[in-house]
């Protein structure tokens, strides 16, 4: 199992190196492969509200990350102009769920070479996530794509998770990652603010992790309640080396039976 954790968005410098840096002290001492995580810009907002540091200062950031920590960077993009210079820091290129389907980004991310990881749209079922998958390997017969579980939509301000999609996608024969924290979330549910219910972050990962993945997406804030974005889903700090503990038996457990 690796992780892919750290901070919806990025908000100060301060802030990213006191999460990155306690990421790193867990997971060394759990044994888990940790790729950092955080998002220069939000642009996928119900409101027009703070959308984070933006591109050139958050990559800045992340590339110091990068370079003092020695950790592996993952961040989202949203245009295919950004995929070329987002690359230059991002081992990772993440496509955000609600762009899962937009051609040219796809393919302008698998153009860069990186890892691409796809998320799933909240509105499509994962057997069709072939066709993310298909649109990058067009470009890219080799490339590396995951393919990560976030969420369904049930209704309006609320989303479910369908266990027996972690199954379905790994057809596509891509590594399979459960978000846990983006699964909690109630979409506009506040307001036109999205809502969320952390509390619930531990179960369906355990859940996830029965069933088998490859790696587990948990976004992870030292004040999560005070957050520019997610802050309802994102879990505490302070409560990770007990989640990951969890997370590190379940999925040893998985792979003995």
């Amino acid at each position: 199992m690796f992780l892919i954790a750290g901070p919806c968005a990025i908000e100060n410098r301060e802030m990213v190196f006191l999460t990155a840096r306690r990421l790193k002290s867990v997971c060394g001492e759990l044994g888990i492969d940790l790729i950092f995580k955080a998002s220069f810009d939000k642009a996928n907002r119900t409101s027009l509200s703070d959308r984070g540091i933006g591109m050139q200062e958050g990559l800045q950031i992340l590339s110091d990350v990068k370079t003092t920590l020695g950790l592996r960077i993952l961040t989202d993009v949203h245009e295919s102009w950004q995929c070329e210079p987002v690359s230059e820091v991002a081992d990772v290129l993440q496509i955000p769920a609600f762009l899962s389907r937009q051609t040219d980004l796809l393919l302008a991310a698998a153009k860069t070479g990186r890892i691409v990881n796809v998320k799933k749209g909240q509105f499509m079922a994962p057997w069709d996530m072939q066709g993310a998958v298909s649109k990058i390997r067009s470009v890219s017969p080799k490339a590396e794509v995951w393919l990560t579980e976030r969420g369904s939509s049930f209704g309006y301000g609320r989303l479910v998770v369908d266990m027996t999609s972690l199954v379905e996608m790994r057809k596509a024969g891509c590594p399979i990652i459960f978000d846990a924290t983006h699964s909690v979330q109630q979409p506009s549910s506040a307001a036109g603010v999205t809502g969320g219910n952390r509390e619930m972050v531990p179960y369906l990962m355990r859940a996830a992790l029965a069933v088998g993945v490859d790696g587990l997406f948990l976004e992870v804030h030292p004040d999560p309640d005070h957050a520019i974005s997610d802050a309802a889903n994102q879990l505490r700090l302070s409560d990770i080396e007990t989640v990951l503990r969890q997370a590190v038996a379940i999925d040893r457990l998985a792979h003995e039976l």
